[in-house]
């Protein structure tokens, strides 16, 4: 292509999005495109805007600097892209991003004036705590199709079909009845006894006694509502159209893996690419430690890719000897794995602490085990990670989360109003953990957390695959494109596990 028509190409783009080009920056990026191909141009044009993008900006004018960064990221060879393939993601290593409401983006952590989080958290960061919750699935909401403005010219009955979200705020400014009104807040309970509705611009109390049709209206300082229910999820490929290749999720990817066609290729053609999950792996207990050498000797003509080996790892949690019985019980796992070699040197082995494993206390996100406890395990199996709850892996281009975590009793305990068909609890548990876009959505007196490290527990964008090691029954339910899988508890579920092959995203009861 002719340098000039280039450089027209280059400095369009970037006005597209706001930004201004200096004339050694512009020079500089029409050399290095190039030898681009047409039809990988605009794509390339494109990922250099992400990556200057989410540079710390401090007017629109960028620099050469800030161009060769750019062009330096988005130059991976094929050899970063195989250390892409596969990692596992600590919740301490996860990128905060802060939603800007002016500039309808998500920001890094650096691009804002908000402090690294601290475990010893300031009553500032349980306030940010909900706030962050709230704005989320606010904006989130209001991209929706059912609350988005009718286009001028729209016919009269699509107009009508519309839905327009009101602050708690306008509902105080008003003395007489306003009819016919949706609101999104968060339910809480000031008083005992009486529910109330909180969001940003005030609080309001409740009417739940006629929470039948859908129609709410607002009279005499009382909200009275007739129906309620959750935020509408939106699928990981719509938000990811909104706010670009920004990698979310973590890893050593700075864009979203989502858009390597290297990696989607290699996903596709690796068939024989299984991950086999566990929960409840009592490892004091001789009956769980016999079926895992059944397991393993099952495997041992076609290894999976990654054991996920999910706590509690003592049916005994409690006493003065549980660190010392937890060694000994690992030390006997790495015996049984070194029994099958070919297990031991193709596979993978990851472990997720449970709620009543040791460690500092049951607050999420919760650390690894110790490495005075898992040294000699470590040793012996060189190919595992002991990591935090929860945790993230990438493997090629699909996210997966996985928390350990008895989360359906504690929902189902402190749920506003039972769902009616108690056979369909996996598929409320789901629809509500996608809709609230956050893994715990619940008091933090019942489920407490580091109210700093709250980003850690999101589930926005949706990742591809959700593992909640619950004890409850096993299921596997699909939900705006997101598979969710429960495991169950291996020993009180008849010894089940689940197996998920990515190849093509099936998931298997053995």
């Amino acid at each position: 292509m002719a340098a000039e028509r280039l450089r027209g190409r280059v400095s369009g783009a970037f006005k597209m999005h706001g930004l201004l080009l200096r004339a050694d920056a512009i020079k500089y990026l029409t050399e290095a495109l190039q030898a681009v191909s047409e039809a990988e141009l605009e794509d390339m044009i494109e990922n250099i805007i992400d990556a200057v993008e989410k540079q710390p900006l401090s007017c629109n004018m960028i620099e050469r600097s800030t161009v060769e960064a750019a062009v330096l990221e988005c130059s991976q060879s094929l050899d970063e892209t195989i250390v892409h393939i596969f990692n596992i993601i600590g919740a301490f290593d996860i990128p905060h991003f802060i939603y800007n409401s002016e500039r309808k983006k998500f920001l890094p952590l650096s691009m804002t004036s908000h402090p690294a989080p601290n475990v010893f958290g300031s009553a500032k960061d349980k306030a940010e705590l909900f706030r962050e919750r709230y704005v989320i699935l606010q904006q989130r909401t209001h991209r929706h199709e059912l609350f988005t403005p009718s286009a001028v010219g729209t016919h009269p009955d699509e107009s009508q079909s519309k839905f327009q979200l009101k602050t708690i705020e306008t509902l105080l400014g008003n003395s007489a009845r306003v009819g016919e009104v949706i609101v999104l807040g968060m339910i809480t309970q000031l008083k005992e006894g009486k529910f109330f509705l909180e969001d940003p611009t005030g609080v309001v109390q409740l009417d739940l006694s006629e929470a039948i049709s859908f129609m709410c209206w607002y009279e005499d300082g009382i909200f009275h509502v007739s129906a309620f229910g959750f935020p509408p999820t939106e699928p990981s490929a719509t938000t990811r159209a909104y706010y670009g290749n920004t990698n979310f999720f973590g890893g050593p990817s700075s864009a979203s893996v989502k858009a390597s066609a290297k990696l989607k290729q290699l996903e596709e053609e690796n068939e024989d690419a299984m991950f086999v999950f566990l929960s409840d792996v009592w490892l004091d207990q001789v009956e769980v430690l016999e079926k895992l050498r059944i397991m393993f000797s099952g495997y041992s003509s076609m290894p999976p890719t990654c054991f996920f080996f999910c706590g509690n790892f003592s049916s005994a949690p409690y006493g003065k000897n549980q660190i010392h019985s937890l060694k000994g019980s690992l030390k006997a796992l790495a015996d049984i794995i070194c029994e099958y070699p070919s297990i031991h040197q193709s596979s993978r082995f990851v472990f997720v602490p449970g709620p009543e494993d040791p460690g500092p206390s049951c607050i999420l996100p919760r650390p690894p085990l110790t490495e005075n406890i898992t040294e000699e395990f470590r040793e012996q199996v060189p190919f595992s990670v002991f990591t935090t709850n929860p945790c993230r892996v990438q493997y090629c281009t699909q996210e997966i989360i996985i928390f350990r975590e008895d989360l359906v009793n504690k929902m189902c305990r402190n749920c506003v109003r039972f769902p009616s068909s108690n056979m369909d609890i996996p598929n409320h548990f789901v629809k509500t953990i996608l809709s609230q876009g956050h893994l715990t959505p619940l008091p933090l007196y019942v489920s407490p957390v580091y109210w700093a490290y709250d980003y850690t527990l999101r589930a926005y964008p949706l990742p591809d695959v959700i593992v909640f090691a619950d004890k409850y029954d096993p299921f596997t339910v699909t939900n705006t494109d997101c598979l969710c899988i429960n495991p169950g508890s291996f020993p009180r579920s008849g010894f089940s596990f689940k197996v998920f092959y990515p190849s093509n995203k099936t998931v298997e009861d053995r």
